[in-house]
C-alpha cells in the first residue's frame, strides 16, 4: 500500500470472469452497520443506505473501463477515490483468501475485509461498505461527539462560573435574611411575651394588694365588732348579776340599746372580694403561646389512642369497626341495642375511652361537612338516661362542649351558651385539656387559632364527649 489508498483492480483476463464479477457488483446490496455510535447518533444508518443506494445507481450508469469492468460506487476504485480526502492511513494487513489488501469492512460480521470478498467473496451477501468511507462516517460521528461534549463542557464551565457563583452569593445574602428574620420575630414575641408577663404581674399584684387591703378592712372591722360585742356582753353580764330588782325594771330600756346595738354588728361572710381574681392572669397572648408551645413545641403532648367507648353509643349512631367514626342515622333503627347503664337512650351522645385525671391530653376530631356536632369533656357521672338536660351535653354542670349548629359556633356549659366568631369553618377541631392548670381549650389545629378556653377546678376525672346530629365524626391521631 503506497502513500494513498491503493485502487484493486477486480477485473480478469477472461471476459467470462469480467461478465460475473460485474454481475456481483451490480447486484450487492451495500448497508454499512454502525455498531460503535448507532446510540449516539440514531439516522445515520438510514442516511448511509440512501447514500449508498445513489452511488451504486450512479456506478450501474457509468460506462464499462477498457478491460469490460464498471467504476461503481462499491468498485475498489471508488474506494481508493475515497482515500483520498485527507484521512490518515496506514499500513494494512492483506486479506489471508484472497492476498488482497482490506480496504473494505463488512459490517454483518464486524471486520476488515477485502473488495474480492465483498464483491464476490464470502461476505457477498453481507452489509459491507469501503474502509474509507466506514472511517469517514466514524470520524464524522467522533467530531460531533466532541463538539457535544466540548458545548456540555462549556456550559457547565458557565454554570460552574456564573450559576453556581451567583447562588452562593445569593446564599450569603439569603441566609443573613433569614437569621435577621428569625432574630426579629423571636425579639417581638420576647418583647410582648414580656411585655405581657409584666401586665400580667402587675395586674396580680394590684389584684393581691387589693385583696389584703380586703382582708385586713375586715379583719379591723370584725375586731372592732368582736370588741364591741364583748363589751357589750359583759357589760349586760354585770347588769344581770350586779344590778338589783328595782334598778334593774328600771334599765329595761338601756338593755334594750345595748342589746340592739348588738344585733346591729350582723353575721360575718365570705365573699368573692376576699378571693384573688382569677381574671387578673387571663390573657389571650399568652393562652395561645402556652398552647402552641405544648400542641407544636418540641416536647408536644399527646394522648394514647382515643376511641369511642361502644358502650355508651347512643341508639342514634352507629360505630365503624375500627371505633373511630360516629354516624347519625337518619332514621330511627328499627331493633335497639341491648340495654347498658352506660349507654344514653336519649340523645345522641357518645364518650370516649381515656379516663382524664392528671398530665395534659390532647386530641383532635374531624367534623367534616357536619352541620351538627357537640365535642368537648364530661365527668364520668353524668346522667345516660331519660331526655332532660341532665344527659344533654352542654345543658348541664358536668359538662363542657364546642357546638356547631344552625351554621353557629358556641361554648356551652351549664346550659349557657357563649357565641363563638370563627372566620373560616374547620375542618377539624382540636382539644387540650391540662390537669395541672385546669384548663380546657378548644383550638383549630390547621391555623393554631385557639377558639375558646375555659379554666376551672375539675372535681373529678373527666372523659371526652361528642354528639352528632348531621353525617359523621371521626377521632383523628
Amino acid at each position: 500500500m503506497t502513500e494513498g489508498f491503493t485502487e484493486c483492480d477486480l477485473t480478469s483476463s477472461s471476459p467470462t470472469t469480467s461478465v460475473e464479477t460485474l454481475n456481483v457488483v451490480n447486484h450487492l446490496k451495500i448497508e454499512p452497520e454502525q455498531p460503535i455510535f448507532a446510540v449516539l447518533t440514531g439516522g445515520m444508518k438510514e442516511q448511509e443506505q440512501q447514500q449508498e443506494q445513489e452511488e451504486a445507481h450512479i456506478g450501474e450508469s457509468r460506462p464499462s473501463t477498457c478491460d469490460g469492468s464498471r467504476e461503481g460506487a462499491n468498485s475498489p476504485k471508488a474506494a481508493a477515490s475515497d482515500t483520498e480526502s485527507g484521512i490518515f492511513s496506514v499500513e494494512s494487513e492483506l486479506c489471508a483468501e484472497h492476498d488482497s489488501e482490506l480496504d473494505w469492512f463488512c459490517g454483518t460480521e464486524q471486520k476488515l475485509i477485502c473488495s474480492r470478498c465483498a464483491n464476490a467473496g464470502p461476505c457477498r451477501e453481507h452489509s459491507v461498505a469501503p474502509l474509507a468511507r466506514r472511517v469517514s462516517a466514524i470520524r464524522n460521528q467522533l467530531v460531533d461527539v466532541c463538539e457535544k461534549i466540548q458545548l456540555q463542557a462549556l456550559r457547565i464551565e458557565k454554570f460552574i462560573q456564573q450559576t453556581l457563583t451567583a447562588k452562593d452569593q445569593k446564599l450569603q445574602a439569603s441566609a443573613s435574611r433569614a437569621r435577621e428574620q428569625v432574630l426579629a420575630q423571636v425579639s417581638a414575641a420576647r418583647e410582648a411575651l414580656e411585655e405581657e408577663e409584666q401586665r400580667l404581674l402587675e395586674q396580680v399584684q394590684r389584684e393581691e394588694e387589693r385583696v389584703e387591703q380586703c382582708l385586713l378592712t375586715q379583719r379591723a372591722h370584725w375586731n372592732h365588732a368582736l370588741m364591741s360585742l364583748s363589751q357589750t356582753r359583759s357589760r349586760l353580764v354585770h347588769t344581770l348579776t350586779h344590778t338589783a330588782d328595782a334598778q334593774l325594771v328600771t334599765s329595761v330600756q338601756e338593755i334594750a340599746e345595748r342589746v340592739e346595738d348588738a344585733e346591729g354588728v350582723g353575721e360575718p361572710c365570705d365573699t368573692d372580694q376576699l378571693n384573688l381574681n382569677p381574671v387578673c392572669t387571663d390573657s389571650k397572648l399568652l393562652r395561645g403561646l402556652w398552647a402552641t408551645a405544648l400542641l407544636l413545641g418540641p416536647k408536644a403532648y399527646g394522648s394514647p389512642v382515643i376511641k369511642f367507648d361502644e358502650r355508651t353509643i347512643s341508639p342514634l349512631l352507629s360505630l365503624s369497626e375500627d371505633l373511630h367514626t360516629l354516624t347519625f342515622f337518619q332514621k330511627k333503627p328499627r331493633q335497639s341495642p341491648s340495654y347498658d347503664p352506660a349507654r344514653f337512650d336519649s340523645w345522641p351522645n357518645a364518650l370516649g375511652s381515656l379516663s382524664m385525671s392528671s398530665g395534659t391530653h390532647s386530641w383532635v376530631v374531624d367534623v367534616g361537612k357536619s352541620g351538627a356536632f357537640k365535642v368537648g369533656a364530661c365527668y364520668a357521672s353524668i346522667e345516660r338516661k331519660g331526655s332532660g338536660n341532665e344527659a344533654r351535653l352542654g345543658y348541664n354542670s358536668q359538662s363542657w362542649v364546642l357546638s356547631h349548629y344552625d351554621g353557629e359556633y358556641s361554648y356551652c356549659h351549664a346550659g349557657k351558651k357563649v357565641p363563638l366568631q370563627v372566620m373560616k369553618r374547620p375542618q377539624r377541631i382540636g382539644l387540650l385539656l391540662d390537669w395541672l392548670s385546669q384548663t380546657l381549650l378548644f383550638y383549630e389545629p390547621d391555623s393554631g387559632t385557639v377558639l375558646y378556653s375555659v379554666t376551672q377546678p375539675f372535681s373529678a376525672p373527666l372523659l371526652p364527649a361528642f354528639a352528632v346530629t348531621d353525617r359523621s365524626i371521626t377521632i383523628l391521631h
